[in-house]
């Protein structure tokens, strides 16, 4: 088994027993959270071994239901200066803040650096300066322990991004060798890939994590025309039949864009079902090309599956080029957008004028006119199949 697979098989239930000890040495319901608020693992300690209720105020409950705190829990705890803290931080209980018990934060570092906190429901007086004390050194080993996660997820970023955007043939080849190797036994089974595109933030910290993602494997940013990227994600899937799970996770990752901002429109692709890693790279061209689809045609998204996009799946494996046919290329200019639009539904509506005046909501005759005025200005005879499929590529293509 490779260091990165060994890394992420080991931490999962390391989390869980670190907090654990964390908690019964403070005999204290405890959280931890990665520096982004994201929920690691978390144990409602009671004397009694059972759940205790009366540990749950709204934050928490958020917190562990949905598995992360809202931007203004964030920042109303950043104000305490935990971000900056390498000691326990004492926060009272604020009941307008939804923070209905006090709580302790004992900041997860490593090397100097904050990875992330463990919070600690603890009314006055709390725990002794010496029960934090030893906390604190069960804070320092998950400091630890998330410092060689985020490096293994670095390698694995690294290694899904080599192989997304390698040349087809030997390099590509040798990244996805690489990949399995990073993987280990996690690389078998099926896999599918989701491409969101584009992604509104050029800050890599600006990604969600992997581990708020069910099922996710390894996220990557991939360059997506000239000046934007998208996020690249594989899946581990159950049966190749469902794709619940990349669905799912389109659907966050759609959800963390709106987050993020940038007010253009952002839409998710999902690829076939693959086993193992071998064909990885067609998987990616499949994911990206139902992104596309959706963005060039809003009735197939938010998210739309390779296998659903029809004629988009010839589409997109044409050049760029190809929509500009010179037959065509007068039609698409600005200036004779309404022109473009009639004949595309007129296309869409397989050309019969009764469903295409309505679609558009005008007159038949107006419809005629403009059906003539395309003819003219493209050479095109619309009642020729041939030409009228021209046409209806070109104008499909031209909005990819």
């Amino acid at each position: 088994m490779s260091r990165v697979a060994d890394v992420f098989k080991a931490g999962r239930g390391d989390y869980q027993e670190l907090v654990d000890e964390i908690s019964e040495l403070l005999g204290a319901p405890a959280t931890l959270e990665n520096r982004d608020f994201e929920l690691i693992a978390f144990a409602a300690y009671d004397s009694e071994g059972e759940f205790d209720e009366a540990s749950l105020d709204p934050v928490r409950t958020r917190s562990i239901l949905t598995r992360r705190s809202t931007a203004a829990v964030r920042r109303w705890f950043e104000g305490f200066g935990i971000a900056r803290a390498t000691g326990p931080v004492r926060i009272p209980p604020t009941p307008e803040a939804g923070v209905s018990r006090g709580r302790i934060c004992l900041p997860v570092r490593h090397r100097g650096v904050v990875l992330g906190y463990v919070w600690l429901l603890a009314d006055e007086p709390g725990p002794s300066e010496a029960q934090l004390s030893a906390a604190m050194e069960v804070a320092a080993r998950i400091g630890a322990l998330l410092a060689d996660e985020a490096q293994a997820g670095a390698d694995l970023t690294r290694e899904l991004r080599a192989v997304l955007t390698a040349e087809p043939g030997w390099q590509q080849d040798m990244a996805v060798a690489e990949l399995r190797t990073a993987l280990g036994a996690r690389g078998e089974g099926l896999h599918t890939v989701v491409c969101v595109a584009p992604w509104p933030s050029a800050d890599p910290d600006d990604a969600p994590s992997v581990r708020t993602l069910p099922a996710a494997t390894a996220l990557c940013t991939v360059p997506w025309g000239t000046t934007a990227q998208c996020l690249a994600l594989l899946v581990r899937l159950r049966s190749a039949d469902v794709l619940t799970p990349a669905l799912t996770a389109a659907t966050r990752l759609l959800r963390e864009a709106a987050g993020v901002g940038g007010g253009g429109r952002t839409a998710a692709g999902v690829a076939g079902a693959r086993h193992g890693l071998a064909e990885l790279g067609t998987a990616w061209q499949e994911a990206s090309a139902a992104a596309r689809a959706t963005l060039a045609e809003p009735r197939l998204g938010p998210i739309a599956q390779w296998s659903s996009i029809g004629p988009y799946r010839l589409l997109t494996s044409l050049p760029p080029q190809a929509a500009h046919d010179p037959a065509v290329r007068v039609l698409l200019s600005p200036a004779h957008r309404e022109l473009a639009r009639t004949a595309e539904v007129f296309l869409d509506c397989a050309g019969q004028a009764g469903r295409t005046a309505t679609e558009l909501g005008i007159h038949r005759q107006t419809l005629y006119y403009r059906l003539s005025r395309v003819e003219q200005l493209t050479g095109l005879d619309l009642d020729d199949g041939e030409d009228r499929l021209l046409l209806h590529m070109a104008l499909k293509g031209a909005r990819l």
